[in-house]
């Protein structure tokens, strides 16, 4: 069941102000680009899966926080996660939500065997955060859900979505509650972008290490990088221009 929320909570984003930082100047990656980047980060720089997935979930976490503070800790938001990394992502993005005064639920359809998945689940469960079993109507999306947290494919995901993934893909479409984005909206071709029919319209984007071509075709309120973590010496072979980070933040807000 659906934990009900009889009010969307959250702060007027007219309140806050952020550091923003061009997106003109970033380069916007290919799909074949971003595989080489994450195989470089792992081969030559000797990151770890689990590492990455944990800067990269806590920068979205971050940065969503930045966006839509609760008002107090009922707000629920209702994190969809997908078997790969995104969906890595996505749990790690659920449990710091919690330390931050979120109300997260999983939307989990297809879980992953592997021990990472099975530990961050773990720690997931282990914090209370509820786990839904049935995919929600769009109905209990907008009337339970202050916001939705689309972690379900990342820059890896082709066509045609699976079944499991259908009915909250087809919810997504329809929501009139707000959706961020991690990385790639899903259902989105990672170059080509929406699809001309059907696809997700969030009002967030969090692009990970740097924003993936279809981000150019992000039309919504919220586009940040997340994930201070790519060494200079990448950066530099690829080109990434990326923004700096402000102070010691592990996020940044892109303008349009």
């Amino acid at each position: 069941m659906v934990i009900s929320c009889a009010l969307k909570l959250l702060f007027p984003i007219s309140q806050r102000c952020f550091t923003t930082a061009s997106a003109a100047m970033v380069k916007y990656l290919q799909q074949d680009e971003a595989v080489n980047i994450d195989i470089e980060l792992f081969d030559q720089y000797k990151f770890s899966v689990d590492q990455l997935m944990e800067l990269a979930g806590l920068s979205c976490a971050t940065a969503i926080a930045r966006c839509y503070q609760p008002s107090n800790k009922s707000s629920h938001v209702l994190v969809c996660c997908g078997p790969g990394n995104n969906g890595g992502d996505g749990l790690v993005c659920a449990r710091h939500l919690k330390l931050f005064g979120f109300s997260p639920s999983l939307y989990y359809p297809k879980r992953t065997d592997k021990p990472l998945y099975e530990n961050l689940l773990h720690q997931c469960l282990s914090m209370n955060i509820p786990v839904i079993e049935e995919s929600p109507s769009v109905l209990e999306l907008n009337n339970s859900f202050s916001l939705i947290v689309d972690a379900l494919f990342g820059f890896s995901f082709k066509p045609p979505v699976r079944p499991h993934f259908k009915p909250i893909l087809e919810a997504l479409q329809q929501t009139t509650s707000p959706i961020c984005s991690i990385d790639i909206p899903s259902g989105w071709d990672v170059e080509k972008g929406c699809p001309e029919s059907g696809g997700l319209q969030p009002e967030m984007l969090i692009s990970l290490t740097a924003p993936k071509l279809c981000a150019q075709s992000f039309k919504g309120k919220h586009h940040f990088l997340g994930g201070r973590f790519v060494p200079p010496s990448l950066s530099e072979k690829y080109g990434l221009d990326l923004p700096s980070y402000p102070g010691t933040d592990c996020c940044v807000k892109l303008d349009s």
